[in-house]
């Protein structure tokens, strides 16, 4: 199976590195674009199987291009790429539908399987900064002291809420409406006696919430 890839990355030494690492594979490096502008008509004019996205772009950053991306072609598998292991950086890149999440020191291997299963729909198979992430968010339970005054809903919020994500972003990541989010985040607010997100996150932190 051919594997049809647009790489966007403003650095044209990561752009030559990645079509030079896909040599010999059967991933193809279709085209090339330096910013969010550029990518999205790349992937308009290509239609590429996955998209290699780097996560820091000059005019738009790499999230608000995934997520322009993700509203024109809801069927495009993106991968980020990034320097930074950053938590917020990876659970908002989940929260706007991307399929991987890639350190650009990773091996070349995993970089390949990075694409070959997002080409394929496949959850990623190795144990990745994104798969670290989603199984925090996707607790159900709330961990740490006991009598922690939340709903299983309220701590999910909350730990999305403690990784920087904002109400569109938390209601994408659980498939609600921002209304909902909007309630959730009160009722947090209240039962916790925090007033605003940053003392919600550092309440969280030190509950082993997030």
């Amino acid at each position: 199976m051919s594997i049809a890839v647009v790489v966007v990355d403003d650095h044209e030494v990561v752009r030559v590195g990645l079509v030079n690492l896909f040599s010999k594979t059967e991933i193809r490096v279709v085209a090339e674009a330096t910013n969010g502008a550029d990518a999205i008509k790349q992937v308009a004019k290509h239609k590429p199987n996955v998209v290699l996205l780097d996560i820091q772009l000059p005019d738009m950053d790499g999230l608000d291009t995934l997520e322009k991306l993700r509203a024109k072609n809801p069927g495009c598998h993106v991968v980020m790429l990034s320097t930074y292991n950053n938590p917020t950086y990876v659970a908002r890149a989940l929260a706007l539908g991307a399929a991987d999440f890639v350190l650009k020191g990773a091996t070349r291997q995993d970089l390949i399987s990075a694409v070959t299963d997002a080409a394929t729909g496949k959850s990623p198979c190795r144990e990745g900064a994104m798969q670290k992430i989603a199984a925090v968010l996707s607790k159900t339970q709330a961990t740490g002291e006991n009598g922690i005054p939340l709903t299983n809903r309220e701590t999910q919020v909350l730990r999305q809420l403690a990784m920087g994500l904002s109400n569109k972003e938390i209601g994408l990541a659980l498939t609600i409406g921002v209304e909902t989010v909007k309630e959730h985040v009160q009722n947090i607010f209240r039962k916790i006696d925090m007033k605003d997100r940053t003392q919600a996150a550092v309440w969280a932190l030190r509950k082993g919430l997030a």
